[in-house]
């Protein structure tokens, strides 16, 4: 391993839809760069990207994956992400530390839905980008109509700089825009090319694009725009300074045709990560707060800058435990030093660095400004932390990550699996965000949660196989209540003679509805003494455990105001017993005669959506029983908020990806409790008193 300056680093991110060839184009670029000595295949299990055994078994990305690579005097770092929307969460935070993301799209399908979520973040987060166009030897292919709809689509910026030659089966080399050169590859998929001659129907194809892109790269520098005008002839070296520094201010996005199953382009690709493609140094300083003043800082990408760092991914490996990768803004760290992780306020000694190559771990003493890094064994450290000299500390904002929308309760198999299995449970947690878990008190369920029934499921699998617990999963249940409508008042009297003394308690309490979210109130009206006052917060205490227990399906009961008028009491027989068990007999009376009513929780929903599915989603929401509160724009979506009961809420993450083809998406959160409709509530009670039988 070699010693490199910043701008010799090149970081970048593999992003685009599942299937589109992201991992099997790593694969070609290690390969061609003479990394590895095989190319490595999906479906055989075998790349260096896929190295989890679900990813192995399922033949897709479900981890990114950090790889480095030195290649003619650059240190480049990739990271291979995920093409799956259940595994989005590796995308953002990867799209977040990099200084260019590369989106690759499959030519046979064109812009997909994740790459259209790829391409959003991209444009959200203002970074530089470059395309791969794939897969150029499948049938039914073609580069310029593809081309065509990213410009359309996404902004005429776009620009190739390497033609294609040949088409489908045939495809089998690169026109080199800038310096006029066709390379055609061999077709034994080893990635060398040859110098060629350039087919002459391109001939007309190659001077239009050319002088598209000479214009485009021209206008980012005055000099060569005024000597672009005169007419002038750029030098390659020119365009080829002009060009990065147009990637690097988003001005020109760079494509490139290629299939990485047959290692054609792939050199190129290569070879354009450190031409074209922006250095730390070249896309600037970031900024940050300061921890305690909440001043604006900033860092620029340089060694002797004080140390700062942003942790993006996390992963538990069977060998050396606890891994957290972090991206160096600015300073250095060395093995043994210690830091500051400003995000907990906690200091901690970075003593075990490593760099990786997927599963492939190799440690290093010290790691400088702009380069990717992991580092073993350091508990506190979780996904979006800012790690800084403690003396100079800066805080980053944190990766915004989209909120978890699927849950199932999970119940493990073995009964004596329960503490293992949150303890399990947490360190899963750790590694994903996106993924949660939480144990909710009123259903008694373990509840996790994350992107859609995928990401659960591969969680679950990763449940038994690292750490033995294996789970049934079932739909959470509703946490519904219960309350009251009228008002009504109820004698409880507890009695009991056993010889010596006995048991005596006597209470009256009127019970009445209060608003909705006012939770229990405990009005003390006694006058005179006819209930002791040492006996009055039993009767409280009564009432709030008799209230966990409604008399219509056996839900918490809430919203309502207990008055305590009246009772008697024994100077003997008395206690505080006697009066909590009046009290629970007072409330089961009178709560039957209060008109009572069963409760469910209502949610907050907001889903965003292609125009086009609007009237779907709207219609599906009437479905649910929700109730439309209002759209609105939101970019080039639309945002429609609704009310809808929680019960009808649980799988609606798998019907929204149906309904808009995985464009939709969604959050909700709790609103309030409303009452259920009577034919609803029926089914309700009725399958609570079954499950009581039981």
């Amino acid at each position: 391993m070699g010693s490199y300056e910043v701008s010799d680093v090149r970081n970048v991110a593999m992003v685009g839809h599942g299937g589109s060839g992201k991992t099997s184009l790593v694969e070609a670029i290690l390969y061609s760069a003479g990394v590895t000595t095989r190319l490595g295949r999906v479906d055989e299990g075998n790349t260096v990207s896929d190295f989890d055994p679900e990813e192995v078994q399922r033949k897709v990305s479900i981890n990114s994956s950090v790889i480095y690579l030195d290649y003619n005097g650059k240190r480049i770092n990739i990271v291979d992400t995920p093409g799956y929307g259940d595994f989005i969460s590796d995308m953002y935070s990867a799209v977040r530390v990099v200084d260019t993301v590369i989106i690759v799209i499959s030519a046979p399908s064109g812009i997909e839905v994740q790459t259209e979520v790829a391409w959003d973040r991209v444009q959200e987060l203002e970074k530089p980008a470059a395309i791969i166009i794939n897969k150029l030897d499948r049938e039914h292919t073609d580069f310029y109509n593809v081309l065509e709809d990213l410009r359309n689509s996404w902004g005429k910026q776009i620009y190739p700089i390497f033609l294609p030659v040949g088409k489908e089966s045939s495809f089998n080399g690169l026109v080199d825009l800038i310096k006029r050169k066709a390379y055609i590859y061999a077709n034994d998929l080893s990635g060398k090319c040859e110098d060629g001659e350039i087919p002459s129907e391109l001939g007309g194809l190659v001077d239009e694009w050319r002088e598209k892109l000479v214009e485009a790269v021209a206008e980012i520098d005055d000099n060569l725009l005024n000597k672009y005008l005169e007419g002038g002839e750029l030098t390659e070296d020119e365009i080829m300074v002009a060009l990065r520094k147009a990637v690097a201010d988003k001005a020109i996005i760079p494509v490139i045709p290629a299939s990485a199953y047959n290692n054609i382009g792939c050199l190129h690709v290569l070879e354009m990560m450190g031409k074209c493609l922006p250095s730390p140094v070249d896309v600037g300083a970031v900024k940050g707060v300061h921890p305690e003043t909440n001043e604006e800082v900033e860092r620029k990408p340089d060694e002797s800058e004080s140390f700062s760092a942003l942790v993006f991914k996390v992963m538990v490996d069977p060998y050396v435990g606890k891994l957290s990768f972090f991206r160096v803004y600015s300073g250095k760290i060395k093995a043994d030093d210690t830091i500051l992780n400003v995000s907990k306020g906690e200091t901690e000694k970075m003593t075990n660095l490593f760099v990786t190559r997927g599963k492939e771990q190799t440690k290093v003493t010290e790691v400088k400004a702009g380069d990717i890094a992991a580092v073993a064994k350091i508990k506190s450290i979780s996904i979006g932390d800012t790690l800084s000299d403690k003396d100079n500390p800066i805080l980053f904002e944190p990766i915004k990550l989209p909120s978890p929308i699927y849950s199932v309760a999970v119940f493990p198999k073995s009964k004596g699996d329960e503490d293992k299995l949150n303890a399990s449970l947490e360190k899963l947690a750790e590694e994903d965000p996106t993924f949660r878990a939480e144990y909710n008190v009123e259903t008694k369920e373990t509840i996790v949660s994350g992107m859609g029934d995928l990401h659960l499921g591969i969680m679950m699998e990763r449940l038994k196989r690292r750490f033995g617990v294996d789970v049934d999963t079932a739909t959470p249940k509703v946490p519904y209540k219960e309350s009251i409508k009228g008002k009504a008042k109820a004698q409880g009297k507890y009695k009991k003679q056993t010889g010596g003394h006995g048991q005596y308690g006597d209470v009256w309490i009127e019970f009445e509805p209060l608003e909705r979210g006012k939770g229990f109130e405990f009005t003390d009206k006694i006058v005179g003494g006819v209930v002791p006052k040492q006996y009055i917060p039993a009767v409280e205490k009564g009432l709030r455990e008799a209230m966990q227990k409604g008399v219509l399906a056996g839900y918490p009961v809430i919203d309502f105001k207990a008055t305590l008028y009246d009772g008697s009491y024994h100077p003997v027989d008395s206690s505080e017993m006697a009066f909590k068990i009046a009290a629970s007999l007072s409330f089961k009376k009178a709560m039957a005669e209060a008109k009572p009513i069963l409760l469910e929780p209502i949610m907050k929903v907001e889903v965003i959506v292609p125009e086009e599915n609007m009237g779907d989603v709207m219609g599906d929401l009437n479905s649910r029983r929700g109730r439309i509160l209002g759209m609105e724009k939101h970019g080039k979506y639309e945002k429609i908020s609704a009310l809808v009961p929680l019960a009808e809420m649980y799988k609606y993450a798998i019907v929204l990806k149906s309904l808009t083809s995985g464009r939709g998406t969604y959050s909700m959160e709790f609103h309030e409790y409303e009452e259920v409709p009577p034919d609803i509530a029926k089914k309700i009670i009725e399958a609570a008193s079954k499950e009581e039988d039981k």
